[in-house]
């Protein structure tokens, strides 16, 4: 069993061996046990550095220093040897030589420190009306069960598993299963579409795929084990093991004689300790899409990634031990690894799982119902989150009926969030909300206001924030020189990144060079557009394929948006570039309107044209707007604007397995061709 032990014992020989015995190779620079032990939690890290500037300007300049004072908020094994190694870039490592347990750092550390009766997780399900805790003893236990029951299976130290699972805590219970055995795990995202599944299988070759009986969607049971077994007979590489969940509560799917149950392993098996490994060894995964065509497989070093999410869950959002967060997202996105398991977890909070839609399960009332209920400290979701509920019941009659007091903040990333939005949020949550930025390569926010510096909790109108220590961002022209201030440019960072960010992409480091690193050379391309002010603060208007250029122009997508939103009569809108013969590309809206919108579209497009001209002038050539009913979005949320953009130029869309409802492409179709585009289009697939 590992200890918590003082550093001063490091290097005491073990009786037998004469070598440091494991528990007196735990290493926890400069942390103390004090009191009853709850600092042990509470002030994970302790710097020299008191402010904001302090700490940025440290990060820069003397990375070793302080990001090996970061890494002491959690258990190592084993010391390193370098804290940061760029000898060869832009494969930087952290921390070389180092080792950990990422199961051990979030579950068995806080059970030997005596927080085992603490609440880890909450699972909130309308759609089957049950609310489950679930302690970091019941973690322990399970993790450990289902870990010795894949080392039966024969997953080792290395090997790929595969989890296919919707938002459960069994989900979490198997990533740090996989992780507690040093092997990697890739969550796919629940739901994914058989071919999609196939492709990842084929690509990771996962000695075991972990999947669940069932997801749900309102109104609607999804059936994962249908869409498994299709995928096993589309695979070209040696078939996996399988272990399914049965959701009995829900659909308990018929199991195949090569599979195997859930429930009956974790009957027969042993607890299995955790193994460490090297600090730049792959912790897992993560399969994106991104801007850059077929999907790619992100690796997350295991030793940066542990010490900044933990790390963050202070310094950048403000929580203490005693604090309930809450991600509303899913785990088959990096926001989900990163802040509803591994962040939480690490710095031993307690964190929500919400398994629902913002307004439908069973209506927009949710959010507010799961703040009061599990009294709930900060939210963290994507401002379309914010939007639907604001459709569903803008007066909040449903959200009233609630008590918000122990809501301090709400967090919101993945996509823009308009002002009007922003504003309406802030009125019926009665907190700030803080815009952060960050991407899945990089697995923590590179921009935000970091509250636990002292910051108050209020940004300038737009800003996403600003860098987080280790992130040396710079706006560059094409040419790859420095725009000035409040210029529009590539947002790129300077070599080296920070701990915690991708380090290469799986089986395939020649791509991850080219992809990243060959536009500005010595710097990572974010291929965001975007801008820094005269404060340092950073403003992240679009994916650069989002920036529209007029007749020379750059014209934000983000900016224009904004501005169409703040219409009485409009919810939700997504403005696209469209081909023009004179000025190369013209701006596109695609609006959805209010339910009591008194106006009719003609009255609203007329309207939209005449307040873009007058908030950002002729020079947006803003002239073509159309009401549709629904936008194309994923499930988490996320506007698919390149889609329509493709469509109105006559190309193939191929529809993305991720999306809510593939059926809004008909009517988006059939408007842009009304308006002249999309001529000769396919129907999208």
């Amino acid at each position: 069993m590992l200890h918590q032990m003082n550093p001063d014992f490091l290097g005491t020989k073990s009786e037998s061996s004469g070598k440091p015995s494991l528990e007196s190779c735990i290493l926890h620079s400069r942390i103390s046990l004090k009191g009853d032990g709850n600092d042990y939690i509470m002030n994970p890290h302790r710097y020299d550095c008191s402010t904001y500037d302090e700490a940025y300007k440290k990060s820069l300049e003397c990375p070793d220093e302080f990001w090996g004072e970061v890494a002491g908020c959690i258990d190592w094994s084993k010391p390193w040897r370098k804290v940061l190694d760029n000898s060869n870039p832009p494969f930087t490592k952290w921390f070389a030589g180092g080792e950990l347990n990422a199961c051990y750092n979030a579950v068995d550390r806080h059970v030997h420190a005596g927080f085992g009766k603490k609440t880890a997780l909450i699972h909130d399900s309308p759609q089957t009306s049950q609310i489950r805790t679930v302690t970091y003893d019941e973690l322990l236990e399970k993790t450990s069960l289902l870990a010795g029951a894949l080392a039966d299976l024969g997953v080792r130290k290395g090997d790929r598993v595969i989890i296919y699972m919707p938002l459960i805590p069994e989900t979490i219970i198997a990533i740090l299963a996989t992780a507690r055995l040093g092997a990697i795990h890739s969550v796919v995202f629940g739901g994914f579409a058989a071919n999609e599944l196939a492709s990842r299988v084929n690509h990771a070759e996962p000695k075991v795929i972990i999947a669940a009986s069932c997801g749900l969607e309102p109104s609607k049971v999804i059936k994962y084990t249908t869409m498994l077994n299709n995928a096993m007979e589309m695979i070209t590489v040696p078939k996996p093991k399988c272990i399914v969940f049965q959701r009995r509560n829900v659909w308990e799917a018929p199991l195949l004689k090569s599979q195997y149950d859930w429930d009956d392993l974790m009957k027969n098996a042993k607890p299995h300790p955790c193994v460490m490994i090297e600090a730049n060894e792959p912790l897992y995964i993560l399969y994106t899409s991104g801007t850059t065509g077929q999907p790619k497989g992100i690796i997350r070093p295991i030793g940066g990634h542990l010490a900044t999410l933990c790390w963050s869950m202070k310094t950048v959002y403000g929580m203490n031990k005693n604090s309930v967060w809450w991600v509303a997202s899913d785990m088959g996105w990096v926001v989900g690894h990163s802040y509803i398991c591994y962040g939480p977890l690490l710095y031993g909070a307690t964190s929500v799982m919400y398994e629902g839609k913002p307004d439908r399960t069973p209506d927009a009332g949710q959010y507010f119902r799961i703040i009061e209920q599990h009294s709930v400290n900060a939210l963290f979701c994507v401002p379309t989150a914010l939007r639907v509920i604001r459709r569903a019941d803008p007066e909040t009659l449903l959200g009233k009926k609630y008590s918000l007091k122990s809501l301090k903040t709400v967090f919101v990333a993945g996509e823009f969030c308009d002002y009007e939005t922003k504003a309406w949020a802030e009125k019926v949550f009665k907190v700030p909300i803080l815009n952060n930025w960050w991407q899945s390569e990089t697995g923590h926010p590179i921009t935000a206001l970091c509250l636990g510096y002292g910051y108050h909790a209020s940004l300038p109108k737009f800003s996403t924030g600003l860098p987080i220590p280790g992130y040396d961002i710079h706006i560059l022209r094409e040419d790859g020189s420095k725009a000035p201030k409040h210029e529009l440019g590539r947002i790129a960072i300077k070599l080296p990144l920070p701990p915690g960010c991708m380090s290469t992409l799986y089986q395939a480091p020649e791509k991850f060079k080219e992809i990243y690193f060959s536009t500005f050379p010595g710097y990572y391309d974010t291929m965001d557009a975007g801008y820094i002010d005269e404060f340092d603060y950073v403003y992240v208007t679009a994916r650069d394929d989002d920036v529209i250029n007029v007749a020379g122009h750059r014209i934000s997508t983000a900016a224009l948006e904004d501005i169409i939103l703040a219409h009485g009569d409009v919810v939700d809108a997504a403005i696209v570039g469209v081909p023009d013969f004179t000025k190369g590309e013209v701006p596109l809206c695609l609006y959805v309107r209010r339910e009591e919108a008194t106006k009719n579209e003609e009255e609203i497009n007329q309207e939209l044209v005449a307040r873009v001209r007058s908030m950002m002038g002729p020079i947006a050539s803003f002239r073509i707007a159309a009401a549709i009913t629904a936008l194309p979005k994923t499930r988490s949320g996320k506007i698919i604007r390149k889609s329509i953009a493709t469509l109105a130029r006559s190309k193939q869309v191929k529809i993305p397995s991720t999306i809510d409802d593939p059926t809004v492409f008909r009517e988006i179709k059939e408007v842009l061709q009304k308006l002249g585009y999309a001529k000769f289009a396919p129907d999208p697939e």
